[in-house]
């Protein structure tokens, strides 16, 4: 997706899919970001005047991926800490709940608190394999699957074709062409361009557009695209941990994983073993529910 598309051809990708605005909030805070120096205390004001994100912010920063010895209770405390950029990133990703969660669709009653459990993971592995920002991988991990209730909001039949999607998934057939053939468009596409509309950093947005494309781009060992195979590689197997296949694709088996994991594992230098090791770490420190 590195061609810029015309309003026209964007729509016609989304085929009538609406992206929600970005919230005022987050408009505000990047304002403040792109400064020439963003006040943080400023920030802080900005967060506390919303108790979600504050809340938000605030079990983030408590979680254990950042170790600390003393809770925080201070918004004030938790923006010094981590500093804009990291605070503007996870935010940013934390707003799509709000924005988009339906309590009407309750197809998509799990689903929040996957796309919550898998970010979480993505940030404790980004630490463990220390080749990618947390905050970038933590953005991934809550933002991949946004396009999926914007789906299901313009097609009632979705969920029905992502279980196919899942139960066919292999090295011969994508998750996302399920869908392109009955929808001429997919959750990735979609997910792309609301992350791109609500300014998420390139290295994120291309992720997304990208997660169920894993296999051909694990599949080229030039040294290309390392950004994004961080990004991806740290993504799938917070997938795969916190058993999205079940989730979404009401799967008992993690087809795209089949496919994709050894070439993961191998890329960022785990073992079977090693990765089942890291699986029940993560689990213990309760990153995953």
């Amino acid at each position: 997706m590195a061609q810029e598309l015309t309003s026209e051809q964007i729509q016609q990708s989304l085929q009538g899919i609406s992206v929600p605005a970005q919230p005022q909030i987050m408009v505000d805070l990047q304002m403040e970001q792109y400064m020439p120096d963003p006040d943080l205390e400023v920030i802080a004001k900005l967060i506390s005047q919303d108790p979600g994100l504050s809340g938000a912010l605030l079990k983030i920063v408590n979680s254990p991926y950042y170790g600390l010895s003393n809770k925080i209770a201070s918004i004030q405390r938790a923006v010094n800490l981590l500093g804009s950029r990291s605070i503007i990133n996870l935010i940013n990703a934390q707003s799509i709940k709000g924005e988009m969660n339906d309590d009407t669709i309750v197809t998509l009653n799990r689903f929040w608190d996957t796309a919550q459990d898998v970010a979480m993971t993505c940030l404790t592995l980004a630490k463990r394999i220390g080749a990618q920002a947390g905050d970038e991988a933590y953005a991934l991990g809550l933002f991949h699957d946004c396009g999926v209730p914007l789906m299901l909001q313009r097609f009632p039949n979705y969920m029905t074709v992502l279980e196919e999607a899942y139960a066919s998934a292999s090295a011969e057939c994508r998750v996302v062409d399920t869908e392109n053939r009955v929808f001429n468009t997919n959750h990735a596409v979609v997910g792309y361009y609301t992350a791109k509309s609500w300014r998420l950093p390139e290295p994120v947005t291309a992720a997304i557009a990208n997660h169920h494309n894993a296999l051909a781009i694990f599949s080229d060992e030039s040294l290309r695209n390392s950004q994004l195979k961080n990004l991806l590689a740290i993504l799938k197997m917070a997938e795969h941990i916190c058993g999205s296949y079940r989730v979404l694709g009401n799967q008992t088996e993690d087809h795209e994983w089949n496919s994709i994991g050894p070439l993961v594992l191998d890329y960022v230098g785990l073992s079977d073993y090693d990765f089942e090791t890291l699986k029940q770490t993560i689990r213990d420190l309760g990153t995953h529910r």
